[in-house]
């Protein structure tokens, strides 16, 4: 199965944010899943794709040409799929991956991780989308969907769509 995974491309300040990065990477290439990602070294995404290559994993960054030449891609990954813009990058990372999930991660995480929700309720998508909420970094968010779906602006398939894990074992549940 291929797998997109939205993640910072900083550490952030908890190191549960980089146990959850390498649990799913270690996951992904235990399972013999591909990893999708936005390609970087740095950061979550980094420790990602670090624990995934270890693992034996294969690994596809889709990267925008303007970061390539730059020293941010991961040189040890399978392989790196150049593209044009930041929005053309969740295209084809969505066109190429069969689930989704999201480790913690700022604007351009929850930018992508939107965009999947969105089209997921609409129909265009129907694929699983996964926040693995480790330490409740998603429990914020979680909740306001919850209000969402309270006050009228969002319906209940919709908000079935979205899922949340806490551990690679809750991921075997849901994904195998």
């Amino acid at each position: 199965m291929n797998i997109a995974v939205f993640c910072g491309s900083n550490f952030g300040t908890e190191e549960t944010f980089r146990e959850a990065a390498a649990e799913v990477g270690g996951w992904l290439a235990d399972k013999g899943h591909t990893l999708i990602y936005g390609g970087s070294d740095r950061g979550l995404m980094g420790v990602l794709a670090d624990t995934a290559v270890e693992g034996g994993g294969r690994v596809i960054g889709v990267e925008p040409r303007f970061f390539l030449g730059q020293g941010l891609e991961h040189p040890g990954i399978t392989k790196t799929i150049p593209c044009e813009t930041m929005s053309e990058r969740k295209s084809i990372m969505m066109e190429m991956s069969d689930a989704y999930i999201a480790l913690p991660g700022g604007p351009g995480t929850l930018d992508e991780l939107t965009e999947v929700i969105v089209l997921s309720g609409l129909g265009r998508e129907d694929k699983p989308c996964i926040l693995y909420n480790k330490e409740g970094y998603y429990d914020d968010l979680l909740a306001f969907y919850d209000k969402m779906l309270g006050v009228g602006f969002m319906d209940r398939t919709y908000r079935s769509k979205i899922l949340a894990v806490k551990s690679p074992e809750e991921l075997d549940a849901l994904l195998g």
